[in-house]
């Protein structure tokens, strides 16, 4: 048996509670991987609530968790490059508020000795999530992006990647994150009424692509007004606004995922010292509900992470 941290009935960050399982087994293409730390991100509340349950079905008891950090301990039939010892980062498809956790190998990376664990649990999702944004918009060197949410795990990662590729980035949040952004190479502005004005102030050439991170505030339209088309905005947190504003949706559902470009990415990042990869806040396992609240009122300036 291993133990985990599940939910029997979607609700509140209440009904989280710790549960034992069945040690798995790892099948053909899988990874059993002793988890070192788990990322927490905003998927993880909306799943529990039961607000994603057309797109992210469960089965009770279920168990939160889609990216981690750890010890490889078995390998199933087929996968080859891991071997038990190996220090690993990678997603899962849920479960990772656990012990144990299976890993399809596609989606796994090793952990070099020189990064953090608690860093190596953030990278997962916010660069596959970051690395497949920026190839759906287009967005090219020479140009610029607005980046709704741009202080988050996902922003903080995202705006990173298109640095290195020569894009400028407005990236919106609170004051209180303004320096923090200008230290990874992004042009702040506080979101709010107004909005609009001060991009276009930050940006006298224009916005020639825009991403929503954080689904919320009605950004949508005014992206769509600023780049210019629909077809020049995409979210990532808000289904209902891109249905009525015709705005394309990437929620990792994708057939196409690009996790191992993205660990690609970050690690030359960290080779050359210049990745950064702030923690919001690091809870033990054990606190995985206060952890999602936190997460769930939002202002964040990088990631939440769990160490188990």
């Amino acid at each position: 048996m291993t133990k985990a941290i599940a939910f029997h009935e979607y609700g509140g960050a209440d009904v989280l509670r710790p549960i034992d399982i069945e040690l798995p087994a790892p099948g053909p293409g899988q990874v059993r991987v002793a988890v070192r730390t788990v990322g927490v991100n905003p998927l993880d509340h909306k799943v529990r609530s039961g607000a994603m349950a057309d797109f992210f079905p469960v089965v009770f008891p279920a168990v939160n968790g889609y990216e981690v950090a750890g010890v490889v301990e078995t390998v199933g039939e087929g996968v080859s490059g891991f071997a038990p010892g190996d220090e690993v980062f990678g997603a899962v498809m849920g479960g990772g508020y656990a012990e144990h956790v299976l890993v399809p190998a596609e989606m796994l990376g090793h952990k070099p000795a020189s990064l953090g664990w608690e860093e190596a649990a953030a990278i997962p999702v916010a660069a596959e999530t970051a690395e497949r944004a920026l190839d759906i918009l287009g967005a090219r060197s020479g140009e610029t992006l607005l980046v709704h949410g741009a202080a988050g795990g996902v922003g903080t990662v995202l705006l990173q990647f298109a640095r290195a590729r020569g894009i400028t980035v407005i990236g919106t949040a609170s004051e209180a994150n303004h320096d923090h952004l200008r230290e990874l190479g992004a042009i702040p502005v506080t979101y709010g009424e107004g909005l609009a004005e001060r991009v276009r102030k930050a940006a006298p050439g224009g916005v020639d692509r825009a991403l929503d991170a954080v689904g919320q505030g009605g950004v949508l339209p005014l992206s769509i007004e600023l780049t210019g088309g629909a077809d020049r905005v995409l979210t990532i947190a808000d289904f209902a606004g891109a249905q009525q504003y015709g705005v394309r949706v990437s929620g990792g559902g994708e057939v196409e995922f690009h996790h191992q470009r993205a660990y690609a990415a970050a690690l030359a990042l960290h080779e050359a010292g210049t990745l950064r990869l702030p923690l919001h806040r690091v809870f033990p396992l054990a606190e995985a509900a206060e952890a999602q609240r936190v997460s769930e009122r939002g202002h964040l300036r990088g990631k939440i992470v769990l160490t188990v």
